[in-house]
């Protein structure tokens, strides 16, 4: 009796993955070309499948197109938040620069990402599961890093993390976009480096040294004059 149950769980896992494949299709394309790009005929060919697959998954490309932008949201802030958890509760200041420096690398901070948010952005203007999913996913990345500026060890005041935690995202946001289209024009770590040292100013702490990339370390003495 346990073979049909390894079979079913095969086939939940083989279909997961075909279910994957094609919101990783449809990203690539919108990160090339835009939306328009992300036609149903496209997605297969990228995929290798044929178009009369993807309805078995999806049941339209708007509901394609809703996995994918919630797939990216999403999974920004699960990686954000995976760098977190290896470290102690009791360490708060570790915890929150490991939060901010997971956003300015691979798998977060590239091309293709930055790409497709670009490219689906202005569809919430029109489409409301569109905006739903970014506000949703907008207000979960922003409260987790409300969590965790609450969390330094500073006097209780709500307000005062809440608009911490805005003005933080909003910095994180524009250095995200700024890294990831235009990977080139800044040193190893750099980016990194201008978000911690940014966000420590906001909130009146100092990162330790270990929360920055090894390759802005040599600049790291910079900071006492002019951090």
């Amino acid at each position: 009796m346990p073979a049909p149950a390894h079979r079913r769980s095969y086939r939940r896992e083989g279909e997961e993955k075909r279910r994957d494949d094609l919101i990783a299709a449809a990203m690539s394309l919108v990160a090339e070309g835009g939306p328009e790009a992300a036609t149903v005929r496209a997605i297969a060919a990228r995929a290798g499948v044929t178009p009369g697959l993807i309805r078995h998954y999806f049941q339209s490309k708007e509901e394609l197109t809703h996995a994918a932008y919630r797939h990216v949201m999403e999974s920004m802030t699960q990686e954000a938040v995976r760098a977190v958890e290896t470290l102690p509760a009791d360490d708060p200041l570790s915890r929150l620069a490991a939060f901010i420096a997971a956003n300015f690398r691979p798998p977060v901070m590239t091309p293709l990402l930055v790409g497709v948010w670009a490219g689906y952005m202005h569809l919430g203007r029109n489409d409301p599961v569109m905006h739903a999913i970014h506000e949703a996913t907008y207000l979960g990345y922003r409260d987790r890093l409300q969590a965790l500026i609450a969390a330094l060890p500073r006097p209780s005041d709500p307000a005062r993390d809440r608009r911490e935690a805005i003005a933080c995202n909003a910095l994180i946001d524009g250095l995200w976009i700024e890294g990831g289209s235009l990977p080139d024009s800044f040193d190893p770590g750099e980016v990194t480096r201008i978000a911690l040292d940014g966000i420590g100013a906001m909130l009146g702490v100092t990162f330790p040294a270990t929360a920055y990339p090894a390759t802005a370390y040599p600049s790291l003495p910079d900071r006492k004059t002019n951090p």
